[in-house]
């Protein structure tokens, strides 16, 4: 594959099943387990093939944020400030 239909490919904005696998960095059977136990968004329009938003995929990949030390202890010193507070 030449390096140009790799960067048309990122500019897409629907994937099909082996494109999605290719920007998830996900083998095709992990990519079929999350679809088929519905963990993954996706579309079947016929009842066969899978697509696949790319901004879904952004966005799936982007859930579950795990915040750094430093905004955990801002949210601890919060917490502790508004028990201060009504104390």
């Amino acid at each position: 594959m030449n390096t140009n239909s790799i960067s048309d490919n990122l500019n897409k904005e629907i994937y099909n099943f082996s494109e999605a696998c290719k920007y998830l960095d996900y083998s095709k059977s992990y990519l079929y387990k999350l679809t088929h136990s519905r963990q993954i968004p996706h579309y079947k329009p016929n009842g066969k093939k899978l697509y696949f938003k790319k901004t879904d995929l952004e966005e799936w990949l982007l859930r579950n944020r795990v915040k750094t030390d430093v905004e955990l202890q801002q949210q601890a010193e919060e917490i502790l400030n508004k028990k201060n507070r009504n104390s």
